[in-house]
């Protein structure tokens, strides 16, 4: 082979592994900007449910207070179910 064919050939190597290097960057930044805007998507969710969980949270003492007074009144009320079902 000769001097001027070898050069030619390493040019061409070196010109397809440049490509396919683009190529995949190419790929690459469209998944990550694909990733991007999903996450800005579900931080736009996440804030919603922030403002949502912070209204949940003001009402979380009185609605513990009420689920606690219809848990303790449970058993007062199985009774009275129990003593009934056999009248039927």
């Amino acid at each position: 082979m000769s001097i001027q064919l070898l050069v030619i050939l390493t040019v061409v190597e070196i010109v397809l592994l440049v490509v396919v290097l683009a190529l995949y960057l190419i790929l690459l930044t469209k998944r990550l900007q694909s990733a991007a805007d999903t996450l800005g998507q579900v931080s736009g969710g996440l804030s919603a449910v922030q403002g949502d969980v912070a209204l949940v949270g003001a009402g979380a003492d009185i609605l513990n207070r009420k689920l606690t007074a219809i848990g303790s009144a449970l058993p007062a009320i199985a009774q009275k179910a129990e003593s009934l079902a056999p009248q039927r």
